[in-house]
């Protein structure tokens, strides 16, 4: 292990080791750059972290992962490992999801494109076209982003290097960069119910329904499935974030634990590292901030950030103007007895009621058993269920701690209850329960409220509003589910891939060669 130096001035501090971090860390720690990642817990990964009790191995965060398939340009966590010299065993999922629905609609998206269109054209019959049609966008879509290197797109020299080698698929990204779904599902189809399941088959990742998600984001997940597929990691989610961290460690990269960054150090307004908890300064040419923007530009919401409110450019304030938080979610880590699940259940399962609910308080249920997958992950005889729904920060707030108890207690029932739908014997199966809620999010991954990320407050155009990795802080960087390209783990290594090729050519540390 490297021996830390507190005296020495780093090329980029890091701060939060969440999988957007670590991968912009392990980018810049292959190119030879002198970089510190700083986090506050005491494992790595944040909501792409695991942790263990009694025998379980649980996932913070959502088991359903893209992006380590081995073909194309896409595989970006397959990427980032191989660059830093680390691997992933993982076991393809057969199914991506199982919709439960109201009205008796139930749809599963199987791995294969041909059955999963199959299945949707026999529940429309009279949609047949539109379907196809649809799909075929977003197939466009995933086509244009996987056929070409792209990193940073706030890089022009790079960028024309890009265009230079896929000048259609470049021109073909760009004319769908202002489009959202909603836009492109309601000219092809017709049917209420059909665009009801494109609305939850977009929330089921972005937390919003197809009128407010991009496009762009849209075609890579809807097609992603089919081509790389989704992949379980073997051992559990936190394994990536413990492969990231051994390779940053080969490429003498460094990680602190339990280092809690309370403050970004400026000199006028340029950065030159940073304040921990305990009052220790650790000096660096360029810091990149994991934390959400709310954490880290502060403004009204937030009394404690790491720039001073007075220090927040204009631009992060016009940004709070048009996003708001995704809500953060009361989630359960169960194990549960084996026997109690059907034969041939599939790992991950959403479930909605009531269509009017989708957007609502605790309105959509989603539930993975990873051990269908991966059977370690538990004791012999045992599975573990993670289910998590939607739930706002103001649900949870001003409780005394007897009422914050009891209304854990009682909205861990109501979503057992609801699971209870597909698993009829689960609640007598429990063996062991956790219960997370916005609180513990927050307190233990650092997020403002508990959020996921931002979603915008209004129909916005695409991914055209949503920030790059630079901001108006000379020296500062962001990554993470609050830049482009938004939620998900493919998506924040994708902003991790872009933040450390700024960096890069900052530090004149980029290769001129494309990736291969």
């Amino acid at each position: 292990m490297n021996t830390f130096n507190k005296n020495q001035t780093w090329d980029a501090i890091v701060i939060g080791s969440g999988i957007g971090g670590l991968v912009t860390a392990t980018q810049l720690a292959a190119k030879k750059a002198k970089v510190l990642v700083l986090e506050r817990y005491t494992i790595p990964g944040g909501s792409g972290g695991s942790f263990q009790r009694k025998g379980y191995t649980f996932d913070v965060g959502a088991s359903m992962i893209f992006g380590f398939g081995q073909d194309g340009y896409t595989n970006l966590l397959t990427r980032a490992l191989a660059d830093v010299d680390e691997y992933c065993e993982t076991i393809p999922d057969p199914t991506q999801l199982e919709y439960h629905l109201p009205n008796g609609l139930h749809v599963d998206v199987d791995r294969n494109y041909e059955s999963f269109i199959d299945k949707l054209i026999y529940l429309f019959p009279h949609e047949t076209k539109g379907i196809k049609s649809f799909y075929k966008v977003c197939w466009q879509v995933f086509n244009c982003l996987d056929s070409m290197p792209l990193l940073s797109i706030e890089d022009p020299a790079y960028l024309a290097k890009v265009f230079f080698k896929a000048p259609l698929s470049c021109l073909g990204l760009a004319r769908w960069l202002p489009v959202n779904v909603g836009d492109v599902a309601r000219k092809y189809i017709k049917d209420p119910e059909l665009l009801r399941f494109i609305d939850i088959e977009c929330f089921c990742w972005s937390v919003m329904p197809a009128n407010k998600t991009p496009m762009i984001n849209a075609g890579m997940v809807f097609s992603d499935r089919h081509a790389g597929g989704i992949n379980y990691p073997k051992g559990g989610v936190g394994i990536i974030a413990e492969k990231l961290v051994s390779g940053l460690r080969k490429h003498n990269g460094e990680i602190r634990y339990k280092a809690r960054v309370t403050k970004i150090l400026l000199e006028g307004n340029k950065t030159i590292g940073v304040q921990l908890a305990n009052g220790e300064i650790i000096k660096s040419k360029y810091v990149v901030s994991n934390a959400t923007r709310w954490d880290t530009f502060g403004g009204n919401e937030s009394k404690d950030s790491l720039i001073d409110k007075d220090k927040t450019p204009r631009s992060e304030k016009n940004w709070r103007k048009r996003y708001t938080m995704s809500p953060s979610f009361l989630s359960l880590h169960l194990g549960i007895n084996q026997k109690v699940i059907p034969q041939n259940f599939h790992c991950h399962h959403l479930i909605l009621n009531d269509w009017n609910r989708m957007e609502d308080e605790q309105g959509v249920a989603f539930l993975s058993i990873p051990t269908l997958l991966d059977p370690s992950l538990a004791p012999e005889g045992k599975h573990i269920v993670h289910a998590f729904t939607p739930s706002s920060m103001s649900e949870w707030e001003g409780l005394n701690t007897s009422s914050y108890i009891a209304k854990k207690e009682r909205d861990a029932d109501h979503l057992i209850n609801k699971l209870g739908q597909i698993i009829p014997d689960i609640k007598n199966a429990i063996t062991h329960k956790e219960i997370g809620t916005p609180r513990s999010h927050r307190r233990f991954l650092g997020r403002f409220q508990g959020t996921y990320g931002p979603i915008p407050k209004k129909r916005l155009p695409g991914l055209l509003t949503m920030p790059f990795n630079s901001t108006k802080i000379k020296g500062l960087f962001c990554v993470g589910d609050s830049c482009f390209p938004g939620q998900g783990l493919n998506a924040v290594a994708f902003s991790g891939f872009a933040c450390a090729h700024r960096i890069g050519a900052k530090l004149n540390k980029n290769s001129w060669d494309l990736p291969t």
